[in-house]
Parts: C-alpha cells; structure tokens; sequence
C-alpha cells in the first residue's frame, strides 16, 4: 500500500469525542491527496472550551498530544479550538509547523475581504479573540467579534443552534459591513459551505484553513525553529523534557 506523503495531526483541545470526530472528518475533506489525517482528542481536558480558564486547563492536554504526534513521526500539527490554547508552547515541543484554527482562519479572511467578522459561541469566548486578533495583527481588518449565545456542546446537540449561528452571523455582517466570516469554534467546521450559501459571502473554517496552512508549510521544505534556532531533522522531545 502506498504512504501518504505527509501525515498531520489535528488535536481537538477538550475531550468531548463526538467534536474530535467532526473535526476529524472536516480536516480530511480538505487534505487533499497524498495527505493523511489523523485527529486526536485530549482525554484530560474539559468537556469544552468558552474561556481563560478552559483554556488554561486544555494546554497541558495539548502539549502532550503534541509530544505523542511527534513521536510518532506526524508531518505537521493543527490544534483544533478557536483560542489556540498552548500554540506558542507546542511550536517549542514540535519539529514541523504547529497551527492554530484561528490564527489560520484570521489571516486567511484577509485573503478574501477587507473586513471580517468572527461569529462565536459564548460571550465569555469574545474578549480573547479579540485579543488574538491583535496579537495576529489583523486587528485592522476584524470588524468584531459577536457571540451566538450557542455554547459549544449545544452546537452537536440543539436542533436550532445553526438557525441561531446564522442569525448571528447576519447581524454580524449588518453591524460591521463585513465582506467574511470567520466560523470561533471547531465545533462549527462542518457549516460554512452552507453559511457561505445563506450569507452570500465567503465563509472561512479555521480547522480547513489551519490544515491547509500546515500542508503548504510542510511542503514548502521550510525548517521550522525551537526558541529561534532551526531544528528541521532534530529528534522530537517527549513533553517535559528540554529541547
């Protein structure tokens, strides 16, 4: 049988397994040929991700699902929630390029607009996006960030949490006079071609422009660097241990 070319592990932060097989699922429709996805879930983490605090408690899980891909010799990584917990952290455990969803789906959007809005879940999840998009510096073309009011479980198990992200994402535009969307949950990945129909606009996943991202980076032969030296072709490092 033949070997994909690459291998890349997208890591779903909390440990709800019916949201790492969406992921799953959504990151392989858009790998391509010759690309093989493999998505993980962290079992210590929370059951879902809406603040500072989850967040905090999702990085060591990240960390370690990280460490473990490296070990087993994955090409590239994709941490798959909308506050990229543990990127800067994992980027020093990793030899190939370590993605977060939105940082991939913020720059992404400046592609394909001057303006976006990112439509969320919870309010609470508001405050550090908006503090993502300045650290990205695409805080210029973020014309807001806006709240569903759909928690992230309730995005898998409420029968009217599209009807109530399409609303928001409406009144999104209207506000901003917005020319994208930006999907702030993985759990909304498997949306946006039928959002982008509904708004008439583009519409961008974070988890399709992150796995995108690291499949160009990977293929590009670009080393990649641990705390500013390269370290292309160096042994991966188990979590916890100097690199």
């Amino acid at each position: 049988m033949t070997q994909p070319d690459l291998v890349v592990q997208v890591t779903n932060p909390n440990s709800t397994g019916s949201m790492t097989d969406l992921i799953g699922r959504s990151a392989r429709a858009v790998a391509g040929p010759g690309v093989s996805v493999v998505a993980v879930g962290s079992p210590d983490g929370p059951a879902c991700i809406e603040t500072a605090v989850d967040e905090v408690h999702a990085a060591p899980g990240v960390l370690r699902m990280v460490a473990d891909g490296e070990l087993r010799g994955v090409d590239g990584h994709v941490i798959a929630c909308f506050g990229d917990p543990g990127l800067d952290a994992a980027r020093l455990v990793a030899r190939g390029p370590v993605v977060g969803i939105a940082e991939a789906a913020m720059r992404s959007a400046t592609f394909l607009g001057r303006r976006f809005s990112v439509v969320t879940t919870a309010a609470t999840a508001v405050p550090g996006i908006e503090d993502l998009a300045f650290r990205y510096g695409v805080a210029g073309a973020c014309a807001g960030v806006h709240a569903s009011g759909v928690g992230v479980l309730e995005l898998g198990t409420d029968p009217a949490a599209y009807d109530r992200v399409l609303a928001a994402a409406r009144a999104a535009v209207a506000a901003d006079r917005s020319d994208v969307v930006v999907l702030g949950c993985a759990g909304m990945a498997d949306w946006a071609a039928r959002l982008g129909e509904d708004l008439g606009r583009p519409v961008v996943d974070g988890v399709a422009a992150a796995v995108g991202t690291v499949v160009a980076l990977v293929r590009s032969g670009a080393p990649t660097t641990v705390g500013g030296r390269a370290v292309a072709g160096a042994s991966p490092q188990p979590f916890g241990q100097p690199v």
